[in-house]
């Protein structure tokens, strides 16, 4: 355990080394923490906390630099979050996608980091359904999803329809079908199948397979913005193989979804940092990220991918707030 001492030059090293980026010094941290120690005390101290792991001295200074754990013990035990930081930004309703791209650029924007949004997951029911010939066998569905977001999808078939047949098949489904996942349509299409005409089944099969491709094609999309601002960090600027992981984890969707996917099975902002555990492989990144919500159900999770060396305070509101917007928009859009 730490004394109140160690714990108080701890914390000013940590915010000192968050604010300049460079190694913090006996005589650096002796006017940061205020405290009114000698130097060798202060030296004393700081070889105890590199003894427990706490900080850690780069081979080309004689200051030291806070390590994962360090950062840890600091977001955990020391971190005040001074409310009101940042003024009150704003997310206008829109469709979901839109309210989605506008909340990863809100993110980045405010923090100068990475805003990065898992968009929600979908069900894959629609509200409504239209069919529109483009030319012989050439058709245009036209699916609207509960949330309003709308999916076209061009398909062909084996024969040609008239627009009254198409318009007869979208009634059909839109009277008998509207609010069932797509699984309960097809099972129910396999039973009614034989006591409906040719062609209005044929196109309401297609119609299923239409709507289970457009949706599977949107499940958790991850929604990036706000990379090139890594440029700026000179954590990474610095190094460029540092910034080189930066971009492959960017690239590679999949593994970032699963990192926000796990920053999302718990209530409100956590914080995860680079190097202390398999969650967030690459020790110069940290990630602070909060779930949002439709009508009161977590459907998905935001954040911002920074360096670890990143004013904590700030982006807890950062991310707090957006979490707040996000759910707003998306709970009373109509």
């Amino acid at each position: 355990m730490l004394d109140d001492r160690a714990k108080l030059l701890l914390k000013a090293l940590v915010e000192r080394y968050i604010a300049d980026g460079q190694p913090v010094g006996s005589r650096t941290l002796s006017r940061a923490s205020g405290m009114d120690l000698s130097p060798a005390t202060i030296r004393n101290v700081m070889s105890d906390l590199e003894e427990l792991g706490l900080i850690a001295s780069p081979h080309t200074s004689a200051g030291r630099i806070p390590t994962a754990r360090g950062y840890r013990l600091f977001v955990d035990t020391m971190l005040t979050v001074q409310r009101g930081q940042i003024g009150t930004p704003s997310l206008a309703h829109d469709q979901p996608q839109k309210v989605i791209s506008n909340a990863a650029n809100l993110l980045s924007s405010l923090s100068q980091f990475v805003g990065v949004v898992i968009a929600p997951r979908r069900t894959s029911v629609f509200r409504h359904i239209e069919f529109l010939r483009l030319s012989e066998r050439r058709l245009l569905v036209i699916i609207v999803s509960p949330e309003g977001d709308v999916q076209n999808r061009v398909i062909f078939t084996e024969v040609d329809y008239t627009q009254s047949q198409l318009v007869e098949a979208a009634n059909y489904l839109n009277t008998h079908f509207v609010g069932l996942a797509i699984e309960q349509v097809r099972e129910r299409l396999k039973n009614e199948v034989d006591n409906l005409r040719v062609e209005i089944a044929s196109l309401m099969n297609a119609a299923v397979a239409a709507n289970t491709e457009a949706m599977t094609e949107a499940q958790d999309e991850v929604i990036i913005s706000g990379e090139k601002n890594l440029l700026s960090v000179s954590d990474f600027s610095n190094d460029m193989s540092h910034l080189r992981r930066a971009f492959d984890l960017f690239e590679q969707k999949a593994q970032l979804m699963r990192l926000l996917d796990v920053t999302g099975q718990a209530e409100g902002v956590r914080i995860f940092i680079g190097g202390e555990s398999k969650v967030v492989p690459f020790e110069d990144l940290s990630i602070v990220s909060a779930p949002y919500e439709v009508d009161g159900q977590v459907v998905g999770t935001l954040g911002v991918v920074g360096p670890t060396r990143m004013p904590y305070d700030r982006m807890i509101q950062i991310v707090d707030i957006t979490s707040k917007l996000v759910s707003n928009a998306l709970s009373h859009h109509k």
